[in-house]
């Protein structure tokens, strides 16, 4: 399994605005074989941050998902990334 997790900075602004240009490509995402779960979101706290959050099954399937994301063209700087890959090896539920 992989996570795709972590945060970009755009401008205040304009924040709401590059989240709602990725309404369409989370719904394709979360429909893609082997996504898990995906998450484009705004901040509740800062205005400028965008949340970014993805679960696959597997590498293969991120990257065949890449190859036809078509992420949208939004004209909107990205000043700041901090979004990393994580592999995980063990997992177990939290709550239940």
């Amino acid at each position: 399994m992989l996570i795709i997790a972590g945060h970009l900075e755009v401008d205040p602004d304009k924040r709401d605005a590059f989240v709602a240009a990725h309404q369409d490509l989370v719904r394709r995402a979360r429909q893609a074989p082997g996504c898990l779960d995906l998450a484009i979101t705004a901040d509740l706290l800062d205005p400028a941050r965008v949340n970014n959050y993805e679960r696959w099954e597997s590498r293969e399937h991120l990257e065949a998902w890449r190859k036809i994301a078509a992420a949208p063209k939004t004209g909107i700087a990205i000043r700041n990334d901090h979004v990393m890959e994580y592999g995980v090896s063990d997992v177990r539920p939290v709550f239940g």
